[in-house]
């Protein structure tokens, strides 16, 4: 038994002896042996910021409607014409009314009428900025108006009917040409407008389709109307009727 144990001990050694050694490792071989890196998700994209709402643009204020023009030609040496402006104000609650003075014509004779009652207005001529300032923000500062006092709030349905009277000298729109033409010429914004013509001439040009029919004075009047949203540059021509 003793034998037997002696033999046992000396075997030992002998099987760590023939165990096999481990072989060095390179480091291109750990690092081929060694699981892939996990590489980090890439981030998930912002959303795209959604686009501002369009700015809302302020609702334009009507403040008058059913415009109507009458433009009677004076002597033609005085460049002058007389301006019948009917329209009703319309804004609610409204208490005055603006009429602009056109640049480049000199107005007189101004007067104001309550077309519902025919009775004469308190008005006066303002700047452009005093407009601005008593009720119509929008006025241009260049202009000169009419600031007419309205005779009663303009209600909720309905309007202010108004006759707008003036004179306007104004070479430039208004002229003799040669020794027995007249021109008048002059860009019109309200849709609808009669011009009549200085007692003793007739309509021999106009380059806008219009009516002309003689007035009960004998007077020629032309009147048109335009639907479309540009003002109409109206050139008419006349011509004295030999005596």
């Amino acid at each position: 038994m003793r034998t037997s144990l002696s033999c046992l001990l000396l075997a030992l050694p002998l099987l760590a002896t023939c165990a096999p050694r481990p072989q060095p490792v390179t480091a291109a071989e750990a690092a081929a042996a060694a699981p892939p890196a996990v590489q980090p998700a890439d981030p998930a994209p912002a959303p795209a910021a959604a686009p501002a709402p369009p700015r809302e643009r302020a609702p334009e204020v009507r403040r008058e409607e059913d415009e109507y023009t009458l433009y009677e030609l004076l002597d033609p040496d005085s460049a002058q014409f007389h301006i019948l402006f009917e329209v009703t104000a319309v804004t609610p609650g409204a208490t005055t009314y603006f009429n602009p003075i056109r640049k480049g014509s000199v107005a007189s004779g101004e007067s104001v009428r309550d077309l519902a009652t025919a009775q004469p207005l308190v008005f006066e001529v303002v700047s452009g900025e005093e407009a601005r300032k008593s009720g119509l923000p929008e006025a241009d500062l260049a202009t000169d108006y009419i600031r007419v006092h309205l005779p009663r709030p303009v209600p909720p349905e309905g309007g202010v009917r108004l006759l707008i009277e003036k004179t306007y000298k104004d070479p430039e729109s208004y002229k003799r040409e040669g020794a027995d033409r007249i021109v008048f010429a002059r860009t019109l914004g309200i849709r609808r407008n009669s011009i009549v013509l200085p007692a003793g001439y007739e309509l021999i040009g106009c380059n806008y389709p219009a009516q002309v029919l003689p007035g009960p004075d004998g007077r020629i009047k032309v009147s048109f109307m335009h639907p479309g949203p540009e003002a109409v540059p109206l050139v008419l021509t006349g011509r004295r009727l030999s005596r």
